[in-house]
């Protein structure tokens, strides 16, 4: 461990102790090193960098903790169990944003929208998004890391290539349910929207139903001389009933009107 840590140069040290360092392949003379960065799923998204350093006989990988060193079982078995783990825990835990957008969909569908849609919707959103950007440097990390080494003797390329598919899966997964969200947007954007053409069309029927009433109403509180119905005695319930004809006769051509819409 010495040995290795005389060894690597400080800027390479920087990246392996940047605990949110992206995944990269850096190829040297004296070594090689190997960062994979991978999402970790919890109660909120957080991001793991996990870094390897392969000399001709031996891998290690740095523990951020203490800073140091240490040193694995073999020169690709090692990473590639600590590597396959977080992978594993990655397509496992990826299942809960799955649920999640299952459930939001079960209740758009059922019309039984929260308030807090739209801030589930823009999170999930944007974990999402994030997770699929992660994967997505990370694949091409283990791509470029199995094309170099895959004519070396002793390298489990199967191994690797399996660690690919799992990223590449939950990337796929990623883009499916990013694409389900998008979906969910339109539909709730589709319901909301005819709430709100609902809502105008019933005020549009109520400005027509009580537009000649308030025009009655405008013309007898004119403070002029010689307005109908000013000297009768029953003045006011012929204007009453004027203002009810007027809006017993507007309902039913608004009516009629509605049917033939």
């Amino acid at each position: 461990m010495k040995e290795i840590g005389q060894l690597i140069d400080n800027l390479h040290l920087e990246d392996l102790s940047n605990a949110s360092h992206p995944s990269i392949f850096n190829e040297n003379e004296e070594y090689d090193m190997l960062i994979v960065r991978l999402p970790v799923i919890g109660e909120k998204l957080d991001a793991k960098s996990v870094g390897f350093l392969l000399s001709d006989t031996n891998s290690y990988t740095y523990n951020t903790d203490n800073n140091t060193f240490e040193e694995l079982s073999s020169k690709f078995e090692g990473p590639y169990k600590i590597i396959d783990k977080l992978t594993d825990g990655v397509l496992k835990s990826f299942v809960k944003y799955q649920d999640k957008i299952a459930d939001m969909e079960e209740l758009l569908y059922e019309e039984r929208i929260k308030e807090d849609f739209m801030h589930q919707w823009l999170n999930l959103k944007l974990e999402i998004s994030r997770i699929e950007r992660i994967l997505l440097r990370t694949a091409s990390t283990i791509d470029e890391f199995m094309q170099y080494f895959k004519d070396t003797q002793d390298f489990p390329i199967n191994s690797y290539i399996d660690i690919h598919e799992h990223l590449e899966r939950t990337m796929r997964s990623a883009t499916l349910q990013l694409s389900k969200l998008d979906h969910l947007y339109s539909f709730y954007s589709a319901k909301s929207n005819e709430k709100m053409n609902r809502l105008i069309y019933i005020l549009t029927i109520i400005s027509a139903i009580f537009l000649p009433l308030n025009l009655v109403v405008g013309f007898f509180g004119m403070n002029t001389g010689n307005l109908p119905f000013s000297q009768e005695p029953s003045g006011t319930l012929a204007a009453a009933s004027i203002m009810v004809s007027l809006f017993i006769v507007t309902s039913l051509i608004v009516y009629k009107w509605q049917k033939k819409v």
